[in-house]
């Protein structure tokens, strides 16, 4: 099962872990607290990684790079 880290609200360590939705879902997980945060953090580079220079570099106008030609 995979769940969407943009609804983690928290993680509970009780022997257990717990993942608790902002729905109010609840999961117990086999993996660690800090596994569960790293694979957020793997997750969420992988969509920003190298693109996120794409992202925030200023955009060339259109018009300017067709004059240019």
């Amino acid at each position: 099962m995979i769940l969407n880290a943009d609804l983690i609200e928290h993680i509970d360590m009780t022997p257990d872990t717990v993942v608790t939705l902002t729905t109010g879902h609840k999961y117990m997980v086999l993996e660690s607290a800090d596994e569960v945060v790293d694979k957020v953090i793997v997750f969420r580079q992988k969509l920003l990684g190298p693109d996120l220079a794409r992202l925030t570099a200023p955009r060339e106008n259109s018009s300017e790079s067709e004059s240019r030609s």
